[in-house]
């Protein structure tokens, strides 16, 4: 057995601090505060549900738009049609939101989100409502469009 040294105690202490730490972090309740809120949803809209940080803390509510573009779009011409329609393009969060609470009124298409590639900014993503699948596209390619609504 080795000979109890201060650095071993305190190295003891601290690991056992970050222990109690993590320990109440999982017993504490937590509350999130959204602010009352009446959504008057237009016709053919749909509410997607309440779109989070990544605290957990909640940043709006989201409504897909009843409007949908006549023709597949490119990026850019999906982006200026969003707008057109008073809306926007949805985030690729946005979008797992939407395939998730909204499926039923999506075509099972690819559609454009509003995000840019990180590493590539002739690229967008976009979603594949069919499996919710995210890809990056290149700009030009043609795919379809939702408009969503922040709240």
């Amino acid at each position: 057995m080795s000979p109890v040294t201060l650095q071993t105690i305190q190295a003891k202490q601290t690991e056992l601090a970050m222990m109690i730490m993590q320990f109440k972090d999982q017993q504490e309740s937590r509350e999130i505060d959204i602010l009352d809120c009446t959504i008057t949803l237009q016709p053919g809209e749909h509410y997607a549900g309440a779109v989070l940080d990544t605290d957990g803390e909640h940043l709006h509510h989201l409504v897909l738009m009843a409007e949908v573009p006549d023709s597949k779009l490119d990026w850019q011409s999906a982006m200026v049609w969003a707008t057109s329609v008073g809306g926007t393009l949805p985030t690729r969060q946005e979008q797992a939101l939407l395939f998730a609470n909204c499926k039923p009124h999506l075509k099972p298409e690819w559609h454009w989100s509003s995000e840019i590639h990180a590493d590539n900014a002739s690229c967008a993503w976009s979603c594949y409502f069919n499996y919710g699948s995210q890809y990056d596209r290149s700009k030009s390619f043609e795919g379809s469009a939702v408009a969503v609504r922040r709240v």
